[in-house]
C-alpha cells in the first residue's frame, strides 16, 4: 500500500508540480490554493484520471487540533476523488481565503455530482460557491439564520419553531431551552457482580 501511495505521490508531483501533500491513514491528501483550483481539478480529472467526485464536504478548522486556536485559514472544502481506471482515491483540500466570507469557485462544471454537495457545504458551513447554478439551502429551511456546523454556532440554536393554534401557522421564537450539562448516572442492581 505504501508503494502505491509513493507512486501516486510521484505521479501527482509530476502532474501538478510541487504542492503540499499529506499522507495519513493510508490515504493521500493534496492541498491546493483557491486561486488556481479549477485548473488543478480539471487537470486531475482529465490527465490524472480522477473522473469521479465521490464526496465534497466543508470543514471549520477554528478549533482543530485540540490545543489552543487553529493557526491558519478557518474554512476549507475537501474533495474526495476517485480514479476507477487506476483504482485510486485522492483527497484535495482547498482553503477559502477569507474567514469572514468564505468563498470558493463551484466545480459543478467539472463534476456535476458536486451540485448537492456544494449546496450542503453552503447551508451547513456558509461557504459560498461562485458560479453555482442553484446555490440555496438544502437541509435547513429558508428562514434559518446561521450555519449549524460552524464551531461557534450554539448547540441549541438561536430560534425554535412551533405551531401556534391561534394564528394557525408555524411561528419562530427565541430558544426557551436553558443550557445545562447532563451527567449520566450509573445504576446497578445490588447483586450485579454475583452470579
Amino acid at each position: 500500500m505504501a508503494a502505491d501511495l509513493s507512486a501516486l505521490h510521484t505521479r501527482l508531483t509530476s502532474l501538478l508540480g510541487e504542492r503540499e501533500f499529506v499522507e495519513s491513514l493510508g490515504e493521500l491528501t493534496v492541498v491546493v490554493e483557491a486561486e488556481g483550483m479549477l485548473e488543478t481539478l480539471t487537470r486531475l480529472r482529465d490527465e490524472g484520471g480522477f473522473e469521479q467526485l465521490i464526496d465534497l464536504c466543508g470543514v471549520d478548522y477554528s478549533t482543530y487540533g485540540g490545543e489552543g486556536v487553529w493557526e491558519g485559514k478557518r474554512f476549507a472544502t475537501v474533495y474526495h476523488l476517485m480514479s476507477v481506471q487506476h483504482n485510486r482515491r485522492l483527497r484535495v483540500r482547498i482553503f477559502a481565503e477569507n474567514d469572514d466570507f468564505p468563498e470558493l469557485k463551484s466545480v459543478v462544471d467539472i463534476w456535476s455530482s458536486a451540485n448537492w454537495y456544494e449546496r450542503e457545504a453552503f447551508d451547513l458551513f456558509g461557504i459560498m460557491f461562485t458560479d453555482h447554478p442553484d446555490l440555496r439551502r438544502i437541509l435547513t429551511d429558508y428562514g434559518f439564520v446561521g450555519n449549524p456546523f460552524r464551531k461557534d454556532f450554539p448547540l441549541s440554536g438561536h430560534v425554535e419553531m412551533r405551531y401556534d393554534p391561534e394564528q394557525q401557522r408555524v411561528i419562530y421564537q427565541p430558544v426557551s431551552i436553558e443550557p445545562r450539562e447532563v451527567t449520566p448516572r450509573i445504576i446497578r442492581e445490588v447483586n450485579y457482580s454475583r452470579n
